[in-house]
């Protein structure tokens, strides 16, 4: 049996640095791989923060969206993170 992915969305307009970064590392701790999230932000410090998050965390990135309104990633949870990686290398 297959599993179906899902995409939730995350409304984290008007919120600053370093809030949209923190919510974003939350909401991507349950989710599955495959499962996608879809960040809305206007930060502009979160073109930044959010990349570097997901380099952390080892999951895919891409900003969909971005004007003087709005800025949307849509991030897609991986199978591991890069400290998973690191651990492994290490040992």
């Amino acid at each position: 049996m297959t599993r179906t992915t899902t995409r939730t969305m995350l409304d984290l307009k008007g919120l600053k640095c370093p809030l949209p970064a923190l919510k974003t590392r939350k909401a991507l701790k349950p989710l599955q791989p495959g499962d996608q999230l879809e960040v809305h932000c206007t930060d502009p410090l979160s073109v930044i923060d959010i990349p570097n998050l997901i380099r952390e965390t080892g999951d895919k990135v891409e900003i969909t969206e971005r004007n003087d309104a709005r800025i949307v990633f849509l991030i897609e949870k991986t199978n591991g993170s890069i400290d998973t990686a690191n651990a492994a290398l290490r040992s």
